[in-house]
């Protein structure tokens, strides 16, 4: 029997960022991964490989629509088999990465299925079906999550597909529907499309990415409409039938009404993620999930003596990011340091063309808050660095504290929303003023320009629209 320090169940972005922060703090630590590569869903079937098709695909779309107007003469020709193959070279030097981490850092691995036996012990079950024990003072479940099923659409990886199906089609469909306009929906949904596919997105909501700003999803629906997307709001799947050749998809108002058949070469279930804690022998240590499969704990403490979760498997936004700033807390209160990670400050992203990302409260919270507050926006049509670009869709807008002007949120819609989002970020940790962001130069021409007038729109004192 191996013992540990810490023994971390898990190897995706929470559980190799533990194992790695263990490992710089002087604790011996060990690491537990079912898959044969770490990085998790992430690294191998998620954030990563999605968005090598994305850029991939941005690049093919670029080359058919922009580049004759740029006075680029090209004849590009979509090969699928390449496309994919530079995908999974890019998540194997990822993965490869993340085991070199491992060994830096000392941290002994352990390939098999994980699970709690009673206090202080963790079982690993090899594929071989031999089982090792590990004895640990302190274990942390960084178990991830998996995707959410519906009923009356069976997931068969041919015809209807997953996210991590959908990330390895052999082929291009001619008409792709998507159910669920999240995020991960919405990003493999436009990958598809860019590659020639007629796409459809049905939604049980009456609009697309709850939690993002209204008035931001409702820009974003736009801009992806003007791109080629059919949306079905309102509407519910109730049952998929696949065929040989198609799979035809029950479709009935949400809000009920008669019910049509909608067909399709291919479907896409992304109607989000579910905590994957079943089968960890939580029993063994009386830990019981909550309706929907999370842990509740205090501080990423359960009320299991040793017994730590991070990620996905306990509550709060369902982002790898997140998941890694809970890690590193996590270790660093088991180290006895003062390990803290604010959720207000991580910020959403949606990898699409343009971008969408966000930070802090939206308006539609504000609202239900109570909160007084003001708002600056402005248009990246109005910015120039975008013009020359020709990335003239989406703004900035910032939310602001009415009496304090203390920056509450920011929401983005345009070309590297993802990048720009990081200055918010730092601001709102030092709690800063609208203001704070208005005043301090910004390098012209950039992008981030559209972030200083939005912040300058907060007082009325925008200069470029």
């Amino acid at each position: 029997m191996s013992q540990f320090d810490v023994v971390i169940i898990g190897g995706g972005p929470g559980g190799y960022n533990a194992a790695i922060r263990a490992g710089q703090l002087g604790l011996k630590a060990a690491i537990v991964e079912m898959r044969d590569t770490l990085g998790g869903t992430c690294l191998n079937v998620g954030c990563m490989p999605s968005k090598a098709l994305l850029h991939a695909s941005e690049l093919y779309e670029a080359a058919n629509r922009e580049f004759e107007h740029l006075g680029i003469e090209v004849a590009p020709r979509l090969n699928l088999k390449q496309m994919m193959a530079q995908k999974d070279e890019s998540v194997t030097a990822l993965t490869k990465g993340v085991d070199f981490l491992m060994k830096k850092n000392k941290v002994e691995r352990f390939l098999g299925k994980g699970r709690l036996a009673g206090p202080g012990r963790v079982e690993v079950e090899g594929g071989d079906g031999k089982v090792v024990t590990l004895e640990a003072a302190n274990i942390v479940l960084a178990t991830g999550s998996e995707p959410s099923g519906l009923p009356g659409v069976k997931v068969d990886g041919d015809r209807i597909v997953d996210s991590t199906g959908a990330l390895s089609l052999g082929e291009v469909p001619k008409t792709l529907v998507v159910i669920g306009a999240g995020i991960i929906g919405l990003e493999l949904g436009s990958v598809w499309r860019r590659l020639g596919a007629e796409v459809t997105v049905i939604e049980y909501l009456d609009r697309i990415c709850p939690g993002m700003d209204a008035e931001l999803a409702k820009a974003f629906q736009r801009t992806l409409a003007k791109q080629g997307v059919n949306f079905r709001l309102g509407a519910k799947v109730t049952g998929a039938k696949a065929g040989k050749s198609k799979v035809d998809l029950a479709v009935e108002p949400a809000a009920g009404g008669a019910a049509e058949t909608l067909s399709a070469d291919r479907v896409l279930l992304a109607i989000g993620r579910r905590p994957y804690t079943a089968g960890l022998g939580l029993e063994t240590v009386g830990l019981v999930p909550d309706a929907r499969g999370f842990l509740e704990t205090d501080h990423f403490r359960t009320a299991a003596a040793g017994v730590w979760a991070v990620g996905d498997v306990i509550h709060g936004p369902m982002l790898a990011h997140k998941a890694e700033e809970d890690a590193v807390a996590c270790i660093e209160l088991i180290a006895g340091k003062a390990g803290h990670v604010d959720y207000n400050l991580v910020p959403s992203v949606v990898y699409t063309t343009p971008e969408v990302a966000w930070v802090g409260r939206n308006e539609e919270q504000l609202k239900a808050e109570g909160r007084a507050y003001k708002a600056g926006k402005f248009p990246f049509a109005a910015n120039s660095r975008a013009k020359i670009n020709h990335e003239t869709d989406g703004l900035v807008k910032v939310l602001a504290d009415a009496a304090t002007d203390e920056i509450l949120g920011v929401h983005i819609l345009g070309p590297q929303a993802g990048e720009l989002i990081g200055e918010y970020c730092v601001a709102m940790a030092f709690r800063a003023a609208s203001e704070d962001i208005a005043r301090v130069c910004h390098p012209h021409p950039t992008r981030s320009e559209a972030g200083r007038q939005a912040a300058m729109g907060v007082e009325g004192w925008t200069m470029q629209a």
